[in-house]
């Protein structure tokens, strides 16, 4: 044979029966006749039947076998696939109510009973990239959490942003300093995942306001904000400055904690004492932020000079009511909007978050107490006679009494930085708040923390109304509102038993702040899931930073 007929290609048979380098168990066995096909290798399952094998298997096989159907089988009766026990049921959106209410709802269920809504055409072609549309979506939930809104209510945010791009699939998830949501598109393509870390924090009610309207314009159909356009209106967010400047927060600080004091009973001496004392602790916190110290060191050298200077009337014997002064510096510096926010947390169901923010707010309370019981600890040994039972001795003066309750909200306002349209409605409101809470507990003498829980449901209510009016959170219409409810004065009558040995007296009344602060932490809770329940449908009027007028 020739060297070229060598180099010839020989049958299947021939080269398993001649070449030695063929030892495959898959190997064709000789003698075996096998279909030719296309050459190409045929795709078989593993669970289909071998040729040959049927007859044989309907025979052999019982009924119930993996391989056949029951003889009682009915196509037509069979159930339906993935339908639990109760029954699916029929869930209906209200698709003329805010985005917060629909997005809640939503939220509330698991992925496969949510409703799909109707796509959204958008303009661009094939729509933005789905890491894109994650990230616009983490930076917007950044900074809500960061400005100080519930947890929920920013997986609601973050759940309107992701299917206004056509992301129905989605779930976020909002832990204290963790944001993270996970894409899906079907069962079988895998999901996309992106997450932020929340690492600073920062009280400015304007810039949560600016983010409410993007979210509201971006779940508007007809408002067609771009990818791009949203991620102009976020930098332009990040770039503005505050709308007060650093005097008039100091400034701020010493009005609110003078009008505490006017509350308590103090007098005109007393007022302009306490507003010496807070901002002079203002401005020491100020220069602790700057040297880098934590804000547990700035709270506790922030509470100091309120109480540094009651203590004094008292050793100079000044006819005065120190225990306002000192009771006034503790109103601007209790922590009641973290209080708030994590409370919500807990009665929503986000156990973590709502644990990490009671303990910051712990954190906060316990520098606050350092600060004053160590003046207070010393004030007592040197001979300041300071008097735990003046808290019996509040005189009621209405008119006086509403009118710095109105002053704390206006300049609590101008502390969280909200906007200047908003300061008249959230001093409004903290004025009904201290008419009712008056009313309840010095006219019909009922008990404070009860009194406390009625007037912050009241101010929870009329905060929802407002937002729903003004088509924005409800943080900027409440938070301020609950300032002349704060336990400011139970806080420092504790502290001020604790100092003079009375520790069994200080305990029941630090047990009665926190009972006052969990009282307006549900009150205000429940005044705005109140306001869910009853009003589907919000207040007309002409919609800001919109293409028309939409009145829910």
């Amino acid at each position: 044979m020739s060297e070229a007929e060598d180099r010839k290609p020989r049958s299947d048979e021939a080269r398993a029966t001649f070449d030695p380098e063929i030892t495959s168990e898959f190997a064709i066995p000789e003698g075996l006749a096998v279909a030719r096909g296309s050459g190409e290798s045929e795709t078989t399952s593993e669970f289909s039947m071998p040729k040959g094998l049927e007859s044989a298997q309907a025979e052999a096989e019982p009924e119930g076998s993996a391989f056949n159907t029951p003889r009682t089988y009915s196509v037509k009766d069979a159930p339906s696939a993935f339908t639990p026990a109760t029954g699916v049921p029929m869930i209906t959106l209200i698709t003329d109510a805010p985005w917060q209410d629909r997005m809640r709802t939503m939220l509330r269920m698991p992925v496969a009973e949510r409703p799909a809504l109707e796509p959204v055409v958008r303009s661009e072609d094939e729509g933005p990239a789905v890491p894109r549309v994650l990230d616009l979506t983490l930076r917007i939930g950044e900074l809500l959490l960061a400005g100080g809104e519930g947890a929920e209510d920013v997986e609601a945010a973050m759940f309107a942003v992701c299917r206004s791009y056509g992301l129905d699939r989605c779930e976020p998830t909002v832990t204290f300093t963790l944001l993270s949501i996970t894409h899906q598109p079907s069962l079988v393509e895998d999901p996309v995942t992106a997450s932020r870390t929340v690492r600073r924090r920062g009280t400015d009610y304007t810039r949560l306001a600016a983010v409410f309207r993007l979210v509201d314009d971006l779940t508007d159909p007809e408002a067609q904000v771009s990818l791009e356009e949203a991620y102009r209106r976020l930098a332009e967010m990040r770039r503005n400055r505050h709308p007060y400047p650093g005097w008039a927060l100091t400034l701020a600080s010493g009005l609110l904690a003078g009008a505490a004091s006017v509350l308590v009973g103090g007098d005109a001496i007393v007022f302009v004492a306490a507003a010496l004392g807070a901002m002079l602790g203002d401005r020491l916190a100020w220069l602790c932020a700057g040297r880098g110290l934590p804000e547990f060191y700035q709270f506790t050298v922030a509470a100091m000079p309120p109480a540094a200077i009651g203590v004094a009337f008292a050793l100079a014997h000044v006819d005065v009511k120190a225990s306002a002064v000192i009771t006034g510096g503790l109103f601007a510096l209790l922590p009641g909007r973290a209080l708030v926010a994590g409370v919500q947390d807990g009665l929503t169901g986000f156990y973590i978050t709502a644990s990490a923010r009671l303990l910051e707010v712990m954190y906060f309370f316990v520098g606050i107490v350092i600060g004053v019981l160590t003046i207070l600890y010393f004030g007592v040994q040197i001979g300041g006679e300071l008097n735990p039972d003046a808290l019996m001795n509040i005189q009621s003066r209405p008119v006086l009494q509403i009118l710095a309750s109105m002053v704390l909200s206006l300049t609590f306002a101008v502390l969280l930085q909200q906007e200047r349209s908003t300061v008249l409605w959230v001093t409004l409101n903290g004025g009904v708040a201290w008419s009712v809470y008056g009313a309840l507990h010095y006219t019909a003498n009922i008990s404070p923390v009860a009194s406390t829980a009625v007037a912050a449901g009241l101010v929870g209510l009329f905060g929802q109304l407002l937002a729903r009016y003004q088509f924005a959170s409800a943080l900027p219409f409440t938070t301020a509102a609950i300032g002349p409810l704060l336990p400011g004065s139970a806080t420092y009558f504790g502290l001020l038993s604790i100092a003079q040995s009375e520790v069994d007296k200080g305990l029941v009344s630090l047990a009665k702040a926190v009972s006052l602060a969990m009282a307006i932490a549900i009150g205000v809770n429940l005044g705005a899931e109140i306001s869910r329940l009853t009003l589907r449908i919000g207040s007309a009027g002409k919609r800001r930073a919109a293409k028309r007028t939409r009145g829910f």
